[in-house]
């Protein structure tokens, strides 16, 4: 098994390589002058059972651009199998047609990953499901659920916590984190009178007196959570906190947690994070590095890695 990380995600590559106690293949990449991706993999891997780790994450497009042309690179140096590890999967919210004229990016990704010579995907909390189908290779869909579930149990009194899902569209994530902690559940009905913007209009379920997680795939703007956060602090909850598994915060996502109305941001290390939010005290990541690092290991020991969604 060989280990290749890019460059959008170095610290999560080498968390997960030091769980599996495997060093990371050495390999250089980098850009000319006019910023094309050159990569070169300066170990032997002929016949090797490869794992390139890369979140295709801000910037999208150069780590897109890079790790498909390190699959080409190991493709040409005869490696046995090619895995994408994504932790966080770009483009993933363009899964469907939205509207007249308009793409399904999550698709062509897929079918680029595809064409580029890998010969499995390995991603983590999809923000839709069904894009697992538009892989015509084994594609495995971790969960961060339970690593922030037991981050929950380990730092909230559980006797008062609500689980609330900030959009109707993610009832079924929430229900399935309110049942693992054995907790109740609310739902946020909101309408987006367009991307990037959200409106609250009803908090379905009695908040009052209780202290509320939200849970949710993605925060990006971070607008929704805020949003949220004060509906239901005026419907009578006593705290907010959001746990998220993909940490985008584009824009000013940073600003609007640190001055709003949550206590507390919990994400995962999915995403590498700029200084601006390491400096956030509200802003706190939680490691999925043995999450994925096992799930690397049953695929390599050809194991089941369904178990790990238990």
């Amino acid at each position: 098994m060989k280990l290749l990380a890019g460059n959008s995600n170095r610290t999560l590559a080498q968390a997960i390589a030091d769980h599996l106690d495997a060093p990371l293949t050495k390999a250089t990449v980098k850009r000319f002058a006019d910023n094309e991706v050159f990569a070169v993999i300066e170990e032997n891997v002929r016949g090797e059972d490869v794992f390139i780790i890369q979140s295709t994450s801000f910037p999208a497009n150069d780590n897109l651009m890079e790790m498909l042309i390190m699959v080409d690179a190991l493709r040409r140096a005869s490696a046995r199998r090619i895995t994408c590890v994504m932790p966080y999967f770009g483009y993933a919210r363009q899964d469907r047609k939205t509207g007249g004229r308009t793409p399904i990016s999550a698709k062509l990704v897929a079918n680029i990953i595809e064409r580029s010579g890998a010969d499995r995907v390995l991603t983590m909390d999809l923000h839709a499901g069904q894009i697992q189908g538009f892989f015509d290779i084994p594609t495995d869909n971790l969960v961060a659920m339970p690593v922030l579930a037991q981050d929950i149990r380990e730092t909230k009194n559980r006797d008062s916590v609500i689980i609330v899902s900030p959009d109707v569209g993610g009832v079924v994530r929430a229900r399935s984190l309110a049942k693992r902690l054995d907790c109740d559940l609310a739902i946020v009905d909101k309408r987006r009178p367009e991307p990037g913007k959200s409106e609250v209009m009803n908090i379905i379920g009695d908040v009052s007196g209780r202290s509320c997680i939200l849970f949710d795939d993605i925060v990006d703007s971070g607008g929704t959570l805020v949003n949220a956060a004060e509906a239901l602090i005026a419907q009578g909850a006593t705290d907010v906190s959001a746990y998220i598994s993909h940490g985008v915060l584009s824009g000013p996502a940073v600003e609007r947690v640190q001055n709003g109305p949550l206590n507390e941001l919990v994400i995962t290390n999915s995403i590498e994070q700029p200084q601006a939010v390491l400096d956030c005290n509200k802003i706190r990541s939680v490691s999925v590095a043995p999450l994925i690092g096992e799930a690397i290991r049953r695929i390599a020991n050809e194991e089941s890695v369904s178990k790990l969604f238990d």
